[in-house]
Protein backbone atom coordinates (compact mmCIF):
# COMPACT_ATOMS: atom_id res chain seq x y z
CA UNK A 1 0.00 0.00 0.00
CA UNK A 2 1.67 3.30 -1.27
CA UNK A 3 0.93 6.38 0.44
CA UNK A 4 -1.73 7.47 -1.77
CA UNK A 5 -3.78 4.43 -0.63
CA UNK A 6 -2.70 5.19 2.47
CA UNK A 7 -4.21 8.70 2.34
CA UNK A 8 -7.46 7.62 0.50
CA UNK A 9 -7.92 4.67 3.13
CA UNK A 10 -7.34 7.47 5.86
CA UNK A 11 -10.28 9.21 4.70
CA UNK A 12 -12.85 6.33 4.05
CA UNK A 13 -12.17 5.47 7.61
CA UNK A 14 -12.84 8.89 8.88
CA UNK A 15 -15.89 9.12 7.09
CA UNK A 16 -16.96 5.51 7.90
CA UNK A 17 -16.91 5.71 11.32
CA UNK A 18 -18.06 9.26 11.89
CA UNK A 19 -21.26 8.28 9.25
CA UNK A 20 -22.02 5.00 11.19
CA UNK A 21 -21.99 7.13 14.88
CA UNK A 22 -24.03 9.96 13.64
CA UNK A 23 -26.68 7.49 11.94
CA UNK A 24 -26.35 5.05 15.19
CA UNK A 25 -27.43 8.57 17.17
CA UNK A 26 -29.96 9.25 15.00
CA UNK A 27 -31.64 6.00 14.88
CA UNK A 28 -31.65 5.33 18.66
CA UNK A 29 -32.75 8.98 19.20
CA UNK A 30 -35.69 8.39 17.32
CA UNK A 31 -36.25 5.15 18.19
CA UNK A 32 -36.35 5.91 22.39
CA UNK A 33 -38.25 8.57 21.93
CA UNK A 34 -40.90 6.66 20.33
CA UNK A 35 -40.40 4.26 23.21
CA UNK A 36 -40.63 6.44 25.53
CA UNK A 37 -44.06 7.50 24.29
CA UNK A 38 -45.67 3.91 23.97
CA UNK A 39 -43.99 2.41 27.23
CA UNK A 40 -44.77 4.99 30.24
CA UNK A 41 -43.42 4.13 33.67
CA UNK A 42 -40.87 2.57 32.21
CA UNK A 43 -37.18 2.12 34.80
CA UNK A 44 -34.75 4.06 33.63
CA UNK A 45 -32.42 1.21 33.71
CA UNK A 46 -34.60 -1.10 31.68
CA UNK A 47 -34.52 1.09 28.58
CA UNK A 48 -30.94 1.48 29.12
CA UNK A 49 -29.99 -2.49 29.03
CA UNK A 50 -33.09 -2.91 26.36
CA UNK A 51 -30.89 -0.19 23.67
CA UNK A 52 -27.42 -1.54 24.96
CA UNK A 53 -28.30 -4.98 23.77
CA UNK A 54 -30.31 -3.17 20.30
CA UNK A 55 -26.98 -2.07 19.44
CA UNK A 56 -25.87 -4.63 18.26
CA UNK A 57 -28.20 -5.37 15.78
CA UNK A 58 -28.89 -1.71 14.49
CA UNK A 59 -25.05 -1.28 13.79
CA UNK A 60 -25.41 -4.58 11.50
CA UNK A 61 -28.05 -2.56 9.75
CA UNK A 62 -26.29 0.33 9.41
CA UNK A 63 -22.86 -0.89 8.27
CA UNK A 64 -23.19 -0.85 4.59
CA UNK A 65 -24.99 2.67 4.99
CA UNK A 66 -21.63 4.33 6.62
CA UNK A 67 -19.72 2.12 3.91
CA UNK A 68 -21.40 3.89 1.25
CA UNK A 69 -21.25 7.27 3.16
CA UNK A 70 -17.43 6.87 3.56
CA UNK A 71 -16.87 6.46 -0.11
CA UNK A 72 -19.19 8.74 -1.55
CA UNK A 73 -17.74 11.30 0.97
CA UNK A 74 -14.20 10.62 0.09
CA UNK A 75 -13.94 11.02 -3.54
CA UNK A 76 -16.56 14.28 -3.19
CA UNK A 77 -13.41 15.76 -0.89
CA UNK A 78 -10.84 14.27 -3.55
CA UNK A 79 -12.48 14.94 -6.50
CA UNK A 80 -13.19 19.08 -4.73
CA UNK A 81 -9.58 19.48 -4.27
CA UNK A 82 -9.00 18.50 -7.81
CA UNK A 83 -6.93 15.77 -6.28
CA UNK A 84 -9.01 13.14 -8.45
CA UNK A 85 -8.24 14.52 -11.24
CA UNK A 86 -4.38 14.79 -10.57
CA UNK A 87 -4.39 11.31 -9.76
CA UNK A 88 -6.94 10.32 -13.24
CA UNK A 89 -3.96 12.48 -14.70
CA UNK A 90 -1.43 10.27 -13.69
CA UNK A 91 -2.63 7.06 -14.97
CA UNK A 92 -4.81 5.75 -11.94
CA UNK A 93 -8.47 4.76 -12.84
CA UNK A 94 -11.82 5.08 -10.95
CA UNK A 95 -11.17 1.66 -9.65
CA UNK A 96 -7.62 1.36 -8.73
CA UNK A 97 -8.13 5.10 -6.52
CA UNK A 98 -11.34 3.19 -4.72
CA UNK A 99 -9.54 0.08 -4.22
CA UNK A 100 -8.32 0.71 -0.83
CA UNK A 101 -11.48 1.64 0.23
CA UNK A 102 -13.14 -1.76 -0.99
CA UNK A 103 -11.09 -3.68 0.65
CA UNK A 104 -11.40 -1.83 3.92
CA UNK A 105 -15.21 -2.41 3.22
CA UNK A 106 -14.99 -6.09 2.49
CA UNK A 107 -13.15 -6.60 5.82
CA UNK A 108 -15.65 -4.36 7.39
CA UNK A 109 -18.45 -6.02 6.15
CA UNK A 110 -16.39 -10.09 6.95
CA UNK A 111 -16.32 -8.82 10.59
CA UNK A 112 -19.62 -7.41 10.83
CA UNK A 113 -21.02 -10.95 9.43
CA UNK A 114 -18.26 -12.71 11.81
CA UNK A 115 -19.23 -11.27 14.94
CA UNK A 116 -23.05 -10.21 14.09
CA UNK A 117 -23.19 -14.39 13.90
CA UNK A 118 -22.10 -14.82 17.19
CA UNK A 119 -22.99 -11.90 19.23
CA UNK A 120 -26.34 -10.50 17.79
CA UNK A 121 -28.74 -13.93 18.78
CA UNK A 122 -27.57 -13.70 22.21
CA UNK A 123 -28.27 -9.94 21.84
CA UNK A 124 -31.61 -10.02 20.68
CA UNK A 125 -32.53 -12.70 22.89
CA UNK A 126 -31.87 -10.61 25.67
CA UNK A 127 -33.85 -7.69 24.29
CA UNK A 128 -36.75 -9.54 23.42
CA UNK A 129 -36.81 -10.67 26.85
CA UNK A 130 -36.56 -6.97 28.41
CA UNK A 131 -39.48 -5.86 25.87
CA UNK A 132 -41.23 -8.56 27.04
CA UNK A 133 -40.47 -8.59 30.94
CA UNK A 134 -39.87 -4.45 31.18
CA UNK A 135 -41.37 -2.52 28.90
CA UNK A 136 -44.54 -4.59 27.48
CA UNK A 137 -45.70 -6.38 31.07
CA UNK A 138 -46.22 -9.55 28.87
CA UNK A 139 -44.10 -12.07 30.25
CA UNK A 140 -46.11 -14.73 28.92
CA UNK A 141 -45.30 -13.90 25.27
CA UNK A 142 -41.39 -13.98 25.76
CA UNK A 143 -40.62 -17.62 24.19
CA UNK A 144 -37.23 -19.19 24.39
CA UNK A 145 -35.53 -20.84 21.36
CA UNK A 146 -33.28 -23.13 22.46
CA UNK A 147 -31.75 -25.89 20.26
CA UNK A 148 -34.35 -28.10 19.86
CA UNK A 149 -37.36 -26.72 22.03
CA UNK A 150 -39.49 -23.55 22.59
CA UNK A 151 -40.79 -23.12 26.00
CA UNK A 152 -44.19 -21.21 26.08
CA UNK A 153 -46.51 -20.13 29.53
CA UNK A 154 -50.45 -19.21 29.23
CA UNK A 155 -52.24 -18.52 32.33
CA UNK A 156 -52.34 -21.66 34.37
CA UNK A 157 -50.62 -24.34 31.62
CA UNK A 158 -47.16 -24.68 30.34
CA UNK A 159 -45.94 -26.46 27.16
CA UNK A 160 -43.50 -27.44 25.10
CA UNK A 161 -42.36 -27.68 21.33
CA UNK A 162 -40.02 -29.26 19.80
CA UNK A 163 -40.67 -28.13 16.34
CA UNK A 164 -42.93 -24.89 15.14
CA UNK A 165 -42.92 -23.40 11.59
CA UNK A 166 -42.42 -20.31 10.50
CA UNK A 167 -46.00 -19.62 10.03
CA UNK A 168 -46.71 -20.74 13.72
CA UNK A 169 -49.75 -22.83 12.52
CA UNK A 170 -48.45 -26.42 12.65
CA UNK A 171 -46.01 -28.10 15.72
CA UNK A 172 -44.54 -31.24 16.72
CA UNK A 173 -43.41 -32.82 19.66
CA UNK A 174 -46.07 -30.93 22.15
CA UNK A 175 -46.42 -31.91 25.96
CA UNK A 176 -48.77 -29.38 28.07
CA UNK A 177 -49.06 -29.22 31.71
CA UNK A 178 -52.12 -27.95 33.22
CA UNK A 179 -52.04 -26.61 36.97
CA UNK A 180 -54.55 -25.75 39.23
CA UNK A 181 -55.14 -22.57 41.15
CA UNK A 182 -52.51 -23.75 43.91
CA UNK A 183 -50.02 -24.62 40.94
CA UNK A 184 -50.77 -28.29 41.53
CA UNK A 185 -50.20 -30.59 38.36
CA UNK A 186 -53.58 -31.76 37.35
CA UNK A 187 -53.09 -32.72 33.65
CA UNK A 188 -50.88 -33.74 31.23
CA UNK A 189 -51.43 -34.11 27.16
CA UNK A 190 -48.75 -35.18 24.67
CA UNK A 191 -49.43 -35.05 20.75
CA UNK A 192 -47.30 -36.10 17.86
CA UNK A 193 -48.76 -33.49 15.59
CA UNK A 194 -50.18 -29.88 16.22
CA UNK A 195 -52.53 -27.85 13.62
CA UNK A 196 -52.89 -24.59 15.14
CA UNK A 197 -55.57 -21.79 14.11
CA UNK A 198 -55.84 -19.19 16.73
CA UNK A 199 -56.85 -20.68 20.44
CA UNK A 200 -57.98 -23.94 18.82
CA UNK A 201 -55.67 -26.83 18.59
CA UNK A 202 -56.35 -30.20 16.82
CA UNK A 203 -53.88 -32.54 18.51
CA UNK A 204 -53.08 -35.74 16.91
CA UNK A 205 -51.34 -39.20 17.94
CA UNK A 206 -51.23 -38.34 21.99
CA UNK A 207 -52.34 -39.43 25.23
CA UNK A 208 -53.99 -37.53 27.98
CA UNK A 209 -52.41 -38.23 32.14
CA UNK A 210 -54.79 -37.20 34.83
CA UNK A 211 -53.45 -36.32 38.09
CA UNK A 212 -55.91 -37.00 41.11
CA UNK A 213 -55.21 -36.24 44.70
CA UNK A 214 -57.74 -39.52 45.29
CA UNK A 215 -55.81 -41.59 43.36
CA UNK A 216 -51.98 -43.01 43.73
CA UNK A 217 -51.47 -42.94 40.35
CA UNK A 218 -52.23 -41.14 37.35
CA UNK A 219 -54.38 -42.28 34.82
CA UNK A 220 -53.56 -42.17 31.28
CA UNK A 221 -55.29 -43.02 27.94
CA UNK A 222 -54.79 -42.40 24.44
CA UNK A 223 -56.22 -40.37 21.70
CA UNK A 224 -56.06 -40.22 17.65
CA UNK A 225 -57.24 -36.86 17.45
CA UNK A 226 -58.48 -33.75 20.16
CA UNK A 227 -59.72 -30.79 19.73
CA UNK A 228 -58.68 -27.88 22.60
CA UNK A 229 -59.54 -24.16 23.16
CA UNK A 230 -56.60 -22.71 24.33
CA UNK A 231 -56.42 -19.40 26.26
CA UNK A 232 -56.31 -15.76 24.10
CA UNK A 233 -53.33 -15.01 24.70
CA UNK A 234 -52.07 -18.45 23.20
CA UNK A 235 -52.25 -16.66 19.65
CA UNK A 236 -48.94 -15.00 20.61
CA UNK A 237 -47.38 -18.48 19.84
CA UNK A 238 -47.70 -17.87 16.10
CA UNK A 239 -44.96 -14.99 16.68
CA UNK A 240 -42.44 -17.34 18.03
CA UNK A 241 -41.85 -18.97 14.74
CA UNK A 242 -40.08 -16.54 13.30
CA UNK A 243 -36.86 -17.01 14.83
CA UNK A 244 -34.19 -16.60 12.27
CA UNK A 245 -32.46 -13.31 14.34
CA UNK A 246 -32.23 -15.29 17.72
CA UNK A 247 -30.42 -18.21 15.87
CA UNK A 248 -26.49 -18.21 14.66
CA UNK A 249 -26.08 -19.79 10.98
CA UNK A 250 -25.16 -22.82 12.47
CA UNK A 251 -28.24 -23.20 14.28
CA UNK A 252 -30.12 -22.21 11.96
CA UNK A 253 -28.72 -24.86 9.41
CA UNK A 254 -29.77 -27.56 11.30
CA UNK A 255 -33.16 -26.03 12.50
CA UNK A 256 -33.84 -25.92 8.84
CA UNK A 257 -32.65 -30.13 9.00
CA UNK A 258 -34.52 -30.90 11.82
CA UNK A 259 -37.90 -29.08 10.40
CA UNK A 260 -37.55 -30.30 6.88
CA UNK A 261 -36.77 -34.30 8.13
CA UNK A 262 -40.02 -33.55 10.40
CA UNK A 263 -42.15 -32.27 6.69
CA UNK A 264 -42.64 -29.25 7.87
CA UNK A 265 -42.13 -26.05 5.36
CA UNK A 266 -38.77 -24.45 5.60
CA UNK A 267 -39.23 -21.83 2.87
CA UNK A 268 -39.22 -18.79 5.29
CA UNK A 269 -36.27 -20.15 6.98
CA UNK A 270 -34.01 -21.11 3.91
CA UNK A 271 -34.76 -17.61 2.80
CA UNK A 272 -33.47 -15.92 5.82
CA UNK A 273 -30.48 -18.46 5.71
CA UNK A 274 -29.26 -17.03 3.42
CA UNK A 275 -30.36 -13.52 3.01
CA UNK A 276 -27.84 -13.82 6.23
CA UNK A 277 -25.05 -14.21 3.40
CA UNK A 278 -26.24 -12.48 1.10
CA UNK A 279 -26.75 -8.95 3.69
CA UNK A 280 -22.83 -9.10 4.21
CA UNK A 281 -22.33 -8.10 0.70
CA UNK A 282 -24.75 -4.87 1.03
CA UNK A 283 -22.28 -2.63 2.00
CA UNK A 284 -19.39 -3.67 -1.24
CA UNK A 285 -22.62 -3.82 -3.55
CA UNK A 286 -23.78 0.05 -2.17
CA UNK A 287 -20.34 1.12 -2.54
CA UNK A 288 -20.13 0.04 -6.30
CA UNK A 289 -23.47 1.41 -6.92
CA UNK A 290 -22.29 4.87 -5.81
CA UNK A 291 -18.87 4.97 -7.31
CA UNK A 292 -20.84 6.82 -10.58
CA UNK A 293 -22.73 9.64 -9.12
CA UNK A 294 -20.44 10.57 -6.66
CA UNK A 295 -17.74 11.34 -9.14
CA UNK A 296 -19.83 12.75 -11.56
CA UNK A 297 -21.44 15.13 -9.19
CA UNK A 298 -19.00 16.28 -6.48
CA UNK A 299 -18.56 19.74 -7.28
CA UNK A 300 -22.02 20.76 -8.87
CA UNK A 301 -24.29 20.14 -5.13
CA UNK A 302 -21.82 19.80 -2.21
CA UNK A 303 -22.14 17.39 0.90
CA UNK A 304 -25.84 17.47 0.90
CA UNK A 305 -26.39 16.43 -2.68
CA UNK A 306 -23.96 13.74 -1.93
CA UNK A 307 -25.52 12.76 1.04
CA UNK A 308 -28.88 12.75 -0.08
CA UNK A 309 -27.69 10.09 -2.97
CA UNK A 310 -26.32 8.10 -0.23
CA UNK A 311 -29.94 7.85 1.21
CA UNK A 312 -31.38 7.53 -2.07
CA UNK A 313 -29.38 4.20 -2.75
CA UNK A 314 -30.12 3.23 0.26
CA UNK A 315 -33.74 3.08 0.21
CA UNK A 316 -33.72 1.90 -3.42
CA UNK A 317 -31.45 -0.90 -2.13
CA UNK A 318 -33.26 -1.80 0.72
CA UNK A 319 -36.67 -1.70 -1.18
CA UNK A 320 -35.40 -4.31 -3.66
CA UNK A 321 -33.79 -6.25 -0.52
CA UNK A 322 -36.95 -6.25 1.36
CA UNK A 323 -39.26 -7.22 -1.63
CA UNK A 324 -37.05 -9.73 -2.64
CA UNK A 325 -37.17 -11.27 0.64
CA UNK A 326 -41.15 -11.31 0.83
CA UNK A 327 -41.29 -12.88 -2.72
CA UNK A 328 -39.18 -15.54 -1.28
CA UNK A 329 -41.01 -16.45 2.46
CA UNK A 330 -43.63 -16.16 0.08
CA UNK A 331 -42.73 -19.13 -2.21
CA UNK A 332 -42.83 -17.12 -5.55
CA UNK A 333 -39.21 -17.02 -5.45
CA UNK A 334 -36.68 -19.77 -4.36
CA UNK A 335 -34.69 -19.21 -1.30
CA UNK A 336 -31.04 -18.50 -2.69
CA UNK A 337 -33.12 -16.05 -5.58
CA UNK A 338 -34.78 -14.31 -3.70
CA UNK A 339 -31.46 -13.40 -1.36
CA UNK A 340 -29.44 -12.77 -3.84
CA UNK A 341 -31.19 -11.53 -6.31
CA UNK A 342 -31.27 -7.86 -5.05
CA UNK A 343 -27.30 -7.96 -5.03
CA UNK A 344 -26.72 -9.48 -8.45
CA UNK A 345 -29.01 -7.23 -10.01
CA UNK A 346 -28.23 -4.02 -8.45
CA UNK A 347 -24.56 -5.10 -9.04
CA UNK A 348 -25.16 -5.05 -12.56
CA UNK A 349 -26.70 -1.48 -12.61
CA UNK A 350 -23.33 -0.80 -10.95
CA UNK A 351 -21.07 -2.61 -13.68
CA UNK A 352 -23.06 -0.96 -16.39
CA UNK A 353 -23.26 2.93 -14.27
CA UNK A 354 -19.24 2.69 -14.26
CA UNK A 355 -19.28 1.47 -17.92
CA UNK A 356 -20.48 4.10 -19.22
CA UNK A 357 -19.12 6.83 -16.71
CA UNK A 358 -16.11 8.67 -18.63
CA UNK A 359 -13.05 8.65 -16.65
Amino acid sequence: MNRIDRYTAGLFLGYFVGGLLVFLTLFTAVDAMGTMVNYKDVAPSALVNYYMYSFPGIVHQLLPVACLLGVILTLSSLNKANELVALFASGMSLIRITMPMLALVVVISALGYAVSDRVLPRATKQKNYILYYDLKKEPHRFSTIKTDRIWYRSKNSIFNIKTLNAKGDGAQGLTMYFFSDEWDLVQMITAAEVKIQGAQWLLEQGTVTIFSKDSSFPLTSPFKTKNIVMAEDSKDLQSAGQTADMMSQKELERFIDRNRDAGLDTVAYEVDYHSKISFAFAGLVMCLLGLPFSVGRARSGGTMLNVGICLALVFAYYVFYSSGITLGQHGTLPPVAAAWAPNIVMLAVAFLLLKKLKR
